[in-house]
């Protein structure tokens, strides 16, 4: 954006400073907008991640759609960092050999372990015994003080696929603080320093 004005020698240096001043203005705006769009850049990619989350949850039937498992109470069958993909639907029964995640009143933290027992009752109750497949006894003492054996308002999902070591990044962020501000640090600036 020019200004048109008479150009003399007496106004030379006026016309040069006006031009400039223009200059800087038109960059101090491009700059504000270019930090604005990428603040509503980043608030599309966390809306959009909460939208795909929530999707899965409606369509598997789990609060947690996605697990990552923690320990080697699994293995061989789920070594510590594979990613697991649930679903939980009501009119599916539980069955033995089934791998479960369940949370334990008191828990914070999901257990992912398999189905050793069922115990039906009469009117249609099911109630079910858990043991980690590398693990030497059922998971009794897992369970609440009194408590010997799940039942299907416990279950958070159940193992339908997985994916070997990709979750290992969760463990690090969870296990080394630091590193998981890092990460976040450097996603955010990431985010904020890229120009499309």
């Amino acid at each position: 954006m020019l200004v048109s004005r008479q150009y003399s020698k007496d106004n030379k240096y006026l016309c040069l400073l006006e031009n400039v001043h223009i200059f800087f203005f038109e960059d101090d705006v491009n700059g504000i907008h270019r930090l604005y769009y990428q603040v509503l850049n980043f608030g599309m990619i966390v809306s959009s991640a909460l939208m795909i989350w929530k999707g899965l949850m409606v369509i598997t039937g789990s609060e947690s759609p996605i697990v990552v498992v923690l320990s080697g109470s699994m293995e061989p069958a789920f070594h510590r960092g594979d990613l697991l993909f649930l679903t939980n639907r009501v009119e599916d029964p539980i069955r033995v050999g089934e791998i479960v995640v369940f949370r334990i009143e008191g828990r914070e933290i999901p257990i992912v372990h398999r189905v050793l027992k069922i115990h039906e009752k009469q009117n249609g109750h099911i109630k079910f015994l858990t043991k980690g497949d590398n693990n030497a006894v059922d998971d009794r003492g897992l369970y609440k003080q009194g408590q010997h054996w799940l039942e299907k308002k416990d279950v958070v999902g159940r193992a339908r696929g997985f994916v070997p070591y990709i979750g290992i990044v969760t463990i690090l962020m969870n296990d080394y603080p630091k590193f998981k501000y890092a990460v976040l640090f450097l996603l955010g600036l990431f985010v904020l320093v890229h120009r499309e």
